[in-house]
């Protein structure tokens, strides 16, 4: 990845991006993370988990004693699993390509485990909009999903199931200009 991109470097591998969205907004144990992606060799999966702690994106909020080893619970970090539009901008086009097919390959593994499920179903939706916005519109967009979504990050209320909303936003190229009519 970019040297400028370095979020970007330790997010969008495809097995840290499995173990992102494995752990998503709640606590799971290694042994919880090594049950949920059992195609992961556990020496694979632990050095991912390490550099995904060592970059902040994951956290350790507990280690106990099991069997005499250490078994430690992971969280989301204090840095968000995303890539800003910096970084977005300073990757080359096959990086970026490369970014996104591993980020959709990560939401088809997502949709592939809730398929297992014989309810997804009810909870299931996705569709497609075009928006007419500038750059200060997409802005307030994103702030205020951002306002609308954080009560539904970490509650737990009873009878709620986690759904993964995944957000993709890619401009139409710009319109070529009318030539212009001899006067």
């Amino acid at each position: 990845m970019s040297p400028n991109s370095p979020i970007a470097a330790v997010v969008l591998h495809p097995v840290r991006l499995r173990i992102i969205q494995t752990v998503g907004t709640r606590q799971v144990t290694t042994a919880q993370l090594r049950a949920a992606l059992p195609q992961v060799p556990q020496a694979t999966l632990y050095r991912h988990v390490a550099a995904l702690v060592e970059a902040d994106v994951l956290a350790v909020v507990e280690e106990r004693r099991v069997r005499g080893a250490v078994e430690r619970t992971l969280a989301l970090g204090g840095r968000m699993a995303h890539v800003d539009h910096a970084e977005l901008r300073d990757m080359g086009t096959q990086e970026l390509r490369q970014s996104f097919l591993t980020f959709l390959a990560g939401l088809g593994e997502t949709f592939d485990r809730a398929s297992a499920d014989g309810s997804f179903r009810d909870l299931l939706g996705f569709g497609q909009v075009q928006l007419h916005v500038t750059t200060a519109d997409l802005a307030e967009i994103q702030a205020r999903l951002g306002e609308l979504l954080t009560p539904y990050l970490a509650s737990r209320a009873a009878g709620a199931r986690t759904v993964t909303l995944a957000t993709v936003l890619i401009p139409e190229p710009e319109p070529e200009p009318e030539p212009q009519q001899p006067a």
